[in-house]
């Protein structure tokens, strides 16, 4: 790992000791449902609606009791609600069919399953199964690019980026760091730049503040 690199983490670590997953979740499964209800919507919104959701329906056989529609119904605050209770009512028959009701703890396990690419994939991974991994999502793919650690507009190409230039045991926290600086303050508009701990060693910075 680069010395720079080593000092982006350690900064973003004292930054964000709590960083860490925030959707709400009990079990591999539930996980991986809210996982899929989070694309293009809050954490805050997907917890919202998954609390009582899970308290009624904790597990795959649950699920199958239900019609798409009752789904929807239960999911409808959230943004692309009928392509995501689609995709989840089939990733539940493919637990059933493929994986006698439990989540696999592999990529190419989870990323058989519908509405789950390797973004879903990784974050049920490293959170679920405590396997090392890089989940690029829209904060990490924009903040590993701003600050240097990547240099792609590909999203897979940033993920092995990012698992070259990171050591194998920081990839699952340095995956949250990344989030929680993205959501708090490098966001994609007007990032906090003036506040930002590690401004000094940033791409984007130092681009626009030079004359």
């Amino acid at each position: 790992m680069k010395k720079s690199t080593r000092i982006i983490l350690e900064l973003l670590k004292e930054q964000y000791p709590d960083a860490k997953c925030e959707l709400d979740y009990g079990t591999p499964f539930q996980l991986l449902v809210a996982t899929i209800l989070s694309a293009q919507t809050t954490d805050k919104k997907v917890n919202e609606v998954t609390k009582d959701l899970f308290e009624k329906y904790p597990t795959v056989d649950d699920f199958l009791l239900i019609s798409q529609e009752e789904l929807e119904d239960r999911i409808k605050q959230i943004g692309l609600y009928r392509n995501k209770a689609k995709n989840i009512m089939m990733m539940c028959r493919q637990l059933k069919e493929n994986f006698n009701g439990e989540v696999p703890d592999t990529m190419e396990g989870i990323t058989s399953l519908a509405g789950a690419g390797r973004k879903t994939a990784n974050v049920v991974l490293s959170n679920a199964f405590g396997v090392p991994s890089i989940a690029v999502d829209t904060h990490v793919f924009r903040v590993s690019n701003r600050i240097g650690l990547a240099n792609s507009d590909n999203v897979y190409d940033v993920e092995l980026q990012l698992q070259k230039e990171l050591p194998k045991k920081e990839w699952s926290l340095a995956h949250h760091l990344l989030i929680f600086h993205g959501r708090r303050c490098c966001t994609a508009r007007n990032p906090k730049c003036e506040v930002c701990p590690i401004k000094h060693m940033c791409k984007y910075y130092r681009s626009t503040t030079s004359i």
